[in-house]
């Protein structure tokens, strides 16, 4: 089962970012979503960022400036803190937010119309019910790889 699992997460990260690339993004790869989602539309630092992916400030600072690299995002002063530098998404990495989370909906309609919706919202449903509320946590970044 865990196996079935993984694979249906990696079957719906592959197809979304096959279109992502399509799409214009064929530089995005998963560890930088969550790392753009751990940034957030307010910013966040390099060490706020490496706590919510459960990485170092180290490896997160490694993704951050890969971000930077390929236009996804800027570091900027702080304005509440001249000694702290703030990461903040571009135009460019809200774009690949947004696209994520458009393909992502079409993804979902596919397995609804392929599972029928009320199979796969009683899916969610149980998966819901054996996942802890807290067991969600974006350092899936550090398992998964990339920069």
């Amino acid at each position: 089962m865990p196996l079935l699992l993984f694979a249906g997460f990696r079957t719906l990260i592959d197809r979304l970012h096959a279109e992502l690339a399509r799409q214009g993004h064929p530089d995005a790869r998963p560890a930088h979503g969550f790392a753009m989602q751990a940034i957030g539309v307010r910013g966040a630092s390099a060490s706020e960022v490496g706590r919510r992916l459960g990485v170092t400030k180290q490896a997160a600072g490694k993704t951050v400036d890969r971000l930077i690299t390929l236009g996804y995002a800027v570091r900027t002063d702080d304005p509440a803190d001249a000694r702290r530098k703030l990461v903040r998404l571009t135009p460019h990495g809200i774009d690949v937010l947004t696209r994520s989370a458009a393909i992502f909906d079409e993804l979902h309609a596919q397995w609804a119309k392929q599972l029928g919706a009320r199979r796969l919202r009683a899916m969610e449903d149980d998966l819901r019910a054996v996942v802890p509320p807290d067991a969600f946590r974006l350092d899936a970044a550090g398992w998964l790889g990339g920069s």
